[in-house]
């Protein structure tokens, strides 16, 4: 025989609010709408607890005839009537719907031990819970239920304030992060001049700053604000730090410009020594002039360049040439000095004076050696010109008139101071006959030393 309510299984039973047994409620029938769940079920919760089922059978029963009773402290309580089968089926879906039940006071206490669910809340849905107990068409445990839903209540002013304080707490933190950030950010617009590396982290500030909950709302206001200007005042130091360094570098590129024009007017110039001082002086204010925007910079330093390299080239190239040519001038000069070697001053004073003028005027006329064969060369000529100035020099004092009278004087001093001693000692003056002597004596000395000078030349 088929069930003719078969569809309505699911339909809660009829509530009395009878505590004493009575007479069996109707059953669910076709249409009847089910009832709501609670609300606090129909929330959803990301950490619900699993609870055990439950035994209805140690809390209620359901007669034969379809009445549904829950035990409680204060009795036997008819919760409705059961039509939808058999007395076991109904016992079971009560005891389900008692497990429901369950649940959703689990959840509640898990809520109020996490700490971060609103306090208040998880209290209201408590009371609501407790408040439906007496009625509740369920049967399982509902004393304990009771004593749960009360401990949840009483727990909760504990609970709200221990959240009030963490919510301080968070906030007090939340408020001094923004604080700091604020700070660090009026000090990067007041200080920093590494514009890249700021402008970044008043960026990451800004990231961070959006992530931060819980400030009281005027106290963030006031916090965004100092951020706000700071960052603003940053952004105005850059700008204005970028235009100059704009300014700088336009004029930068004009004095540039200017040094490239005259480096380029220099650059076919033959005046090797000038125009070299002068490449110097010109790169020396090109170091201080500064740099010119990027791409102007490289094309004004190339043509700056390519003009000192065709200068610098040209004059190596003549200093090639040139070196060649003293190269080949100490050549001469070396096959002049080897046939100098036969120049003796001592057989023929007059010849060697002739060939002497004939070596130095052909020496002057070849021209400039290389710088390191200077020394060497030109000591070799002196080396020359001295033997014969020494061979002229000594034939000189050897028949110099002047030497010559000295002596020749010397000699007549000594013949008059003789004379003079003869006479004296005719005249019995022996002291003065001495004196002549020995005057005599002194100027033959001195005239034998001058002929022997002019002797020796």
């Amino acid at each position: 025989m088929s069930d003719p309510n078969a569809q309505d299984r699911t339909a809660a039973p009829t509530r009395t609010d009878s505590t004493r047994p009575g007479p069996a409620a109707p059953g669910p029938h076709a249409g009847e709408t089910h009832p709501k769940p609670h609300p606090v079920a129909a929330q959803s919760h990301p950490h619900t607890p699993t609870v055990p089922e439950s035994d209805p059978s140690r809390f209620g029963r359901v007669d034969e005839d379809g009445t549904a009773w829950v035990f409680t402290s204060e009795g036997e309580r008819c919760i409705g009537s059961w039509q939808a089968g058999d007395a076991a089926e109904g016992l079971a879906h009560f005891g389900r719907r008692y497990d429901d039940l369950a649940t959703e006071v689990a959840v509640l206490e898990t809520r109020l031990a996490s700490g971060t669910a609103d306090v208040k809340k998880t209290r209201a849905a408590a009371e609501a819970l407790a408040e439906s107990l007496p009625t509740a068409a369920v049967i399982g445990d509902l004393d304990a239920l009771a004593t749960r839903l009360q401990a949840i209540i009483e727990h909760s002013e504990q609970a709200a304030a221990q959240a009030k304080i963490e919510k301080e707490k968070r906030r007090a933190e939340a408020t001094a992060r923004k604080e700091a950030l604020a700070a660090e950010a009026e000090t990067i617009a007041a200080e920093s001049t590494q514009w890249k590396a700021a402008g970044d982290r008043l960026r990451e500030i800004l990231e961070e700053w959006k992530t931060i909950r819980g400030v009281d709302r005027k106290v963030d206001d006031v916090l965004w604000r100092r951020y706000s200007k700071a960052r603003e005042a940053f952004n105005r130091r850059r700008g204005a730090h970028f235009a100059e360094l704009d300014r700088e570098r336009a004029a930068a590129k004009a004095r540039k410009e200017d040094l490239v024009a005259r480096a380029e007017a220099l650059q076919d110039s033959t005046d090797w020594g000038a125009t070299a001082a002068a490449f110097r002086d010109l790169l020396a204010e090109w170091k201080a002039a500064g740099r010119a925007p990027r791409e102007a910079d490289d094309q004004l330093w190339k043509r700056f360049k390519a003009a000192q390299d065709v200068f610098f080239a040209a004059r190596n190239a003549a200093n090639a040439e040139r070196e060649a040519e003293f190269e080949e001038n100490a050549r001469l000069k070396e096959a002049l000095l080897e046939s100098a070697a036969s120049i003796d001053p001592s057989a023929d004073l007059e010849a060697a004076r002739t060939q002497l003028r004939e070596l130095q005027d052909r020496w002057e006329a070849i021209g400039k050696v290389p710088r390191d064969r200077i020394h060497d060369l030109e000591g070799r000529l002196r080396a020359i010109e001295k033997r014969v100035r020494e061979a002229a020099d000594s034939q000189w004092r050897r028949t110099d008139p002047e030497a010559l009278a000295r002596a020749a004087q010397f000699r007549e001093r000594v013949h008059q101071f003789e004379e003079q001693a003869a006479k004296a000692r005719a005249a019995g003056r022996a002291k003065e006959a001495e004196q002549a002597l020995a005057q005599a004596a002194q100027w033959r000395e001195w005239a034998e030393a001058a002929e022997g000078a002019v002797s020796e030349r």
